[in-house]
C-alpha cells in the first residue's frame, strides 16, 4: 500500500509584517509538518505566532517566504479565488470567540459554508446539518438564535460549522479562551471525540491542561518552533533579562 504524504507539510515558512519602516518577523523558519488523522497543539507564549502560523495554515494569510503543501498541493501562489474554494472545502475553523451571526439560526449558521459550494441540494445541505449538529449535541436547538444559548453552547454550534462540509483539517485558534472551566472542558472532550472518529485537528492553545488533550504537542517562541525544554530555558531567560530591567529602573 502506498504511504500517504502528511496532509500538512510548511518548509522554511517566514511571515513578515511591515509597518513604516519597521520590519516585524512574526514567523521565522517554521518547519511543520501534519499526518492524516493527526491531532496537534500548537503552544507558547504571546505573541509567539501561534495565530499567524494558523492563518497561513487556513489560507487566511499568506507566507513571505517558504513552501506550504496541503492534500499534496501547492498553496503559495494560487489565486485568491481558488484560495477561498480550497479554504471552503479543505479546512474548517473554530474560533475563540464563536464568529456566528446573529441574526442567523443555529441551523442557518452552521449551513451557510455549504451554500458557497455548487452541486448540493437544499435537501442534501439539510441532511448534513441536521447530521453535524446530532454530532455536537445542538440539534434541539436548531431554530435558536446565538443569542439565546450559552457560551458553550454557541462553541458546539461553531464546532458543527466547521465540520458540516467534512473537511480535510480542523483548525482551533483558542477554542475555549471565552469559556468557563466547566465549558472549555466540554469542548475539548467534543474535540479528543472528534479526533477518535477520524478529524484532523490542529489546534492553538496557552492552556497546557487543554494542550495536553493533544495527541503530539509542539511549541512556539519568538516566530520560531521549538522543544518542550528549549521553551522553558527561553521562558526563564526572559524572565531573568525582565527582572534585571525592573531592578535596575528601580535603582535610579
Amino acid at each position: 500500500m502506498t504511504e500517504k504524504n502528511p496532509l500538512v507539510l510548511m518548509m522554511d515558512i517566514a511571515k513578515v509584517f511591515y509597518t513604516d519602516d519597521v520590519e516585524t518577523h512574526a514567523l521565522s523558519n517554521v518547519h511543520f509538518a501534519l499526518e492524516h488523522g493527526e491531532y496537534v497543539s500548537i503552544s507558547g507564549p504571546s505573541g509567539c505566532g501561534k495565530s499567524t502560523l494558523l492563518s497561513i495554515l487556513g489560507l487566511l494569510d499568506t507566507p513571505t517566504g517558504g513552501q506550504y503543501f496541503l492534500n499534496d498541493m501547492a498553496v503559495g501562489d494560487i489565486a485568491t479565488d481558488e484560495r477561498a474554494r480550497i479554504r471552503n472545502q479543505e479546512v474548517g475553523f473554530i474560533f475563540q470567540s464563536f464568529n456566528l451571526i446573529g441574526d442567523l439560526t443555529v441551523f442557518e449558521n452552521v449551513e451557510l459554508p455549504l451554500t458557497y459550494r455548487d452541486g448540493i441540494s437544499k435537501a442534501e445541505r439539510r441532511d448534513k446539518v441536521l447530521n453535524v449538529l446530532e454530532k455536537v449535541g445542538m440539534a434541539h436547538r436548531l431554530s435558536h438564535y446565538p443569542a439565546q444559548l450559552s457560551g458553550g453552547q454557541q462553541q458546539r454550534v461553531a464546532v458543527a460549522r466547521a465540520l458540516v462540509g467534512s473537511p480535510s483539517i480542523l483548525l482551533a485558534d483558542e477554542p475555549t479562551g471565552n469559556l468557563d472551566s466547566r465549558n472549555g472542558e466540554a469542548v475539548m472532550v467534543l474535540l479528543e471525540e472528534l479526533h477518535k472518529a477520524g478529524s484532523t485537528i490542529c489546534m492553538v492553545t496557552h492552556d497546557p491542561r487543554y494542550a495536553d488533550f493533544a495527541q503530539r504537542k509542539v511549541f512556539m517562541f519568538d516566530g520560531r518552533m521549538v522543544d518542550e525544554e528549549t521553551l522553558h530555558r527561553l521562558r526563564q531567560e526572559e524572565d531573568s533579562r525582565l527582572d534585571a530591567q525592573i531592578a535596575k529602573a528601580r535603582s535610579n
